[in-house]
């Protein structure tokens, strides 16, 4: 199943397997965002004595297949997460995935990564007629995290995506999104050139005390390390069943057109990346080449290209049925990480084993800060903030989870089916 994303990304970029024994003061598992992020921080923060494993190629999971949004906020919406943590909480977490944000363009300029980034925002487009909704999230951003998004009347919003499917929105202006996979490349380039070990096809078989430390084998070699850190995502494969316990993985399908030229703009008329108000919403933004990357749905199982290609096709000629002739090049599906209460693990275990795993949804700044935020704890710099551990390691249940997971997500597009029927009836 080939991706846009690795078609465009320099497959050339390489590294080795694992192959002899060696040492190392921390080894992270997992080459996606969470754990690379964790290896540039604590090179950020004077500590490079890094090995980093992983059991693909980099960028291989949700990290390298994602939609390539860059914006604030969590998995759990704002809302939910004002409740539970309070004003000081809540604003402290949001205000650090903002900051995420802002790490990630600062990193893209200081290290030069070339991964097509467009400065244009995120737009939040109401799927339904009630935009009280949206009201209430404007006002929710602005008095509790002291954030500005930009109202989008009916009218502004046609302007700029010419479809009678939505209604008002709102702009995040300070998000922006970029092409995942060669960004995740970008990192593995600064990293190497700092000195640290990357590598790929090495897949963590055991994590066991080795006196003070540790010994992480990949079934053909072994490192003994001071600090381990998992950061291995949906593609966990029972390594840590403690961290496998904890997370679901949860598949959802990304689809890109051939290049549109003019055409696009029949449709699109921003270089905003833009998702609805529904539970399993669109999500989609032109690329700099006028191709439409396009993805959506939710669901406990991946699916054939074809498949995912007949799927999106459709829901993207039900919102721009003027693009019902756009080819669809590429199609895909991959798995994220999921936890009961959407919010991510960052932690320790008691054993000493550290984690970052759980940011299925909405990850691109909230692994930058994971990672940020391990890196800080295992240099001794600064505990993982409190807020984080107010949403624990919660049992997932395996199968029976996965199929709980299954009928919420129906239950909830069944939701937003009578919703669109209620507003059609209203019309």
């Amino acid at each position: 199943m080939r991706t846009f994303y690795a078609d465009t990304a320099d497959a050339t970029l390489r590294f080795a397997p694992l192959a002899v024994a060696t040492e190392a003061d921390t080894v992270i598992i997992g080459g996606g965002f969470a754990g690379l992020g964790t290896a540039l921080s604590l090179v950020e923060h004077g500590q490079r004595d890094c090995l980093l494993l992983e059991a693909q190629t980099l960028g291989f999971g949700a990290s390298g297949r994602n939609g390539g949004f860059v914006s604030g906020g969590f998995s759990l919406d704002a809302a939910r997460l004002h409740r539970r943590l309070g004003h000081e909480g809540a604003r402290r977490l949001y205000l650090m995935s903002e900051a995420a944000v802002k790490q990630i363009r600062s990193r893209i300029e200081r290290y030069r990564i070339d991964c097509d980034p467009v400065y244009g925002g995120v737009i939040v487009a109401s799927w339904f007629k009630d935009d009280s909704s949206l009201r209430e999230l404007q006002a929710l951003m602005r008095d509790q995290f002291g954030l500005h998004w930009q109202w989008l009347d009916r009218s502004a919003m046609r302007e700029q995506l010419r479809t009678q499917r939505y209604h008002a929105g709102l702009h995040e202006l300070d998000a922006f999104h970029f092409n995942p996979l060669k960004y995740a490349q970008g990192k593995a380039r600064v990293l190497a050139a700092a000195g640290v070990a990357l590598h790929e096809h090495s897949r963590v078989v055991a994590v066991r005390r080795d006196g003070a430390g540790w010994q992480v084998s990949t079934g053909r070699a072994s490192v003994r390390c001071r600090q381990v850190a998992i950061c291995a995502g949906a593609y966990i494969d029972g390594l840590y069943p403690a961290l496998g316990r904890n997370t679901l993985p949860i598949a959802t399908y990304v689809m890109a057109t051939e290049p549109l030229g003019d055409h696009l703009r029949d449709a699109i008329c921003t270089t905003a990346a833009v998702f609805d108000t529904r539970f399993a919403f669109d999500y989609y933004r032109a690329l700099p080449d006028t191709r439409l990357l396009w993805g959506g749905r939710m669901s406990t199982r991946e699916r054939s290209s074809t498949d995912v290609a007949r799927l999106l096709h459709g829901d993207l000629v039900r919102v721009y049925p003027q693009l019902r002739d756009a080819h669809v090049t590429h199609a895909w599906s991959g798995l994220m990480s999921y936890t009961r209460h959407q919010m991510p693990l960052i932690g320790r275990f008691p054993d000493g084993v550290w984690y970052a795993i759980g940011f299925g949804g909405h990850g691109v700044a909230p692994t930058t800060l994971g990672g940020e935020v391990l890196a800080r704890a295992m240099a001794g710099v600064e505990p993982v903030p409190a807020g984080f551990a107010a949403y624990g390691r919660e049992p997932t249940f395996g199968r029976l989870g996965l199929a709980a997971a299954q009928c919420t997500y129906w239950g909830l597009q069944t939701r937003d089916a009578l919703m669109s029927w209620r507003d059609a009836l209203r019309a």
